[in-house]
């Protein structure tokens, strides 16, 4: 679980993108050799020597009234009040500015630790560079270069001493997150499972600003459920404190065991149903489609299978998650919640014997091979599952490059028919054979 917050702060085009980029080991900050690029703040979960943590990417601090710097501002003071540990970078080839020094003032002002980064370090020759930015207060600077990775772990372990101590437990049980947009009805659900006014309900959008845990017992088995913020749709989220309520949803995600995804019955289906439930997906997590309000829908015989069918077309990449409708008003199929969760978490802790997967491998290679790709054809020489939760799977083969996804896609088809992979993702990782 992770347990600590970095943001990066500094004024604009000193490579807190970079950096950022750097540490999560991928391009997920827009990197451009111009001020104000990254104006929102970007999150993402990484490690650091088996400490995970959550790292904060925040546009640049100017003293000078520039455009979106009011917005600006206001988004790097939220990251500096959720972070546990301020990253400030600064640019040694540039040296230090009275921006540098205006955002120093802010961070004393903040009594946070701070990890002073001198980017741009990139050899020996330059570490001279750094010792005016002593000057600013803030602590012992650090040499880096975001783009050669040059001290980006000395960084690291700075911020890892500055991290709370896991020293709060966790409530022992299955965690099972209730997630959808906003006014679906998730904290009427949870209290319907719970039995009780746990959460309040109303029809005000927006009534539940943060994250919950509650443990109950469901048949002599402990469990964890929490009732989350609604995650609104990007550039509908106005307030600083529901831009937080999003943030602890995606937290609740990202620690849960099985996510419940709700989808309005009477209201249908919208198009940020499926960026959240996209969130769900990316984080590996087993799911179950939940439909409720599912008393305030006019039916007849054929409703509920032409709504799953929508569901299906609509949600092509939860085609595995089982589909329930319920009402929490009525508590119709309310009990059949929890043993369907216990389910899908179970398959996604599925693991396969070795043996028994390259037969079913090797079958589904002759009776369908891959198609020829400029004259050359994928071939799995051998599949072992590396992991649980979700399933994940590395194929022993010729030439990664020549899986297409569409046999990606029928691999993961064969293992689901194989074995029961129901409610929960599949990763299928392709690697060339090493040669003997």
């Amino acid at each position: 679980m992770s347990v600590g917050t970095i943001a990066i702060v500094g004024r604009p085009n000193v490579g807190k993108s970079t950096i950022f980029n750097r540490i999560i080991g991928e391009r997920r900050s827009i990197v451009e050799d111009s001020p104000g690029v990254t104006r929102d703040r970007i999150y993402a979960s990484s490690e650091w020597l088996g400490t995970q943590f959550r790292i904060i990417d925040t546009g640049g601090i100017q003293m000078a009234d520039q455009p979106y710097q009011v917005e600006i501002k206001a988004q790097v003071q939220i990251a500096l009040e959720e972070a546990d540990v301020i990253v400030f970078v600064v640019n040694g080839a540039e040296g230090m500015t009275e921006d540098d020094r205006y955002i120093a003032g802010l961070l004393h002002r903040n009594n946070k630790p701070v990890i002073l980064a001198v980017n741009m370090i990139d050899d020996t020759s330059r570490i001279p560079l750094i010792y005016e930015f002593y000057s600013l207060g803030v602590g012992e600077p650090v040499a880096c270069s975001g783009v050669h990775g040059i001290g980006i772990g000395d960084i690291l372990d700075e911020c890892v001493k500055h991290f709370p101590e896991e020293n709060e437990e966790e409530p022992e049980g299955l965690k099972i997150a209730v997630i959808g947009e906003p006014n679906v009805g998730k904290s009427s659900l949870v209290n319907a499972i719970l039995k009780e006014e746990r959460s309040i309900v109303s029809n005000e959008q927006g009534t539940t600003r943060d994250a919950v845990d509650t443990s109950f017992v469901y048949e002599d088995r402990p469990y964890v459920i929490i009732d989350t913020a609604g995650i609104r749709k990007r550039g509908k989220v106005y307030e600083s404190v529901e831009k937080y309520s999003v943030l602890r949803a995606m937290y609740a995600i990202e620690r849960c065991d099985v996510a419940l995804f709700l989808i309005d019955g009477e209201k249908g289906i919208r198009e940020q149903d499926k960026h959240v439930a996209g969130y769900a997906s990316e984080a590996g997590k087993p799911i179950v489609i939940v439909v409720n309000k599912w008393d305030l829908v006019e039916k007849d015989s054929y409703t509920m299978n032409q709504f799953t069918e929508t569901i299906r077309k609509e949600f092509v990449y939860l085609s595995y998650a089982p589909v329930i409708f319920v009402s929490a008003k009525t508590r119709q199929r309310i009990d059949q919640i929890i043993p369907l969760a216990d389910q899908v978490y179970e398959n996604s802790c599925r693991r396969i014997m070795t043996n028994v997967l390259n037969e079913v491998i090797a079958d589904s290679q002759v009776t369908t091979p891959a198609p020829a790709r400029n004259g050359k054809r994928f071939r799995i020489y051998y599949a072992t599952q590396v992991a649980i939760q979700p399933p994940t799977f590395v194929l022993s083969c010729n030439d990664p490059k020549l899986m297409h996804f569409s046999y990606q896609r029928f691999i993961e088809n064969t293992l689901r028919e194989a074995f029961d992979f129901t409610g929960t993702p599949i990763r299928i990782i392709a690697r060339k054979k090493i040669s003997e």
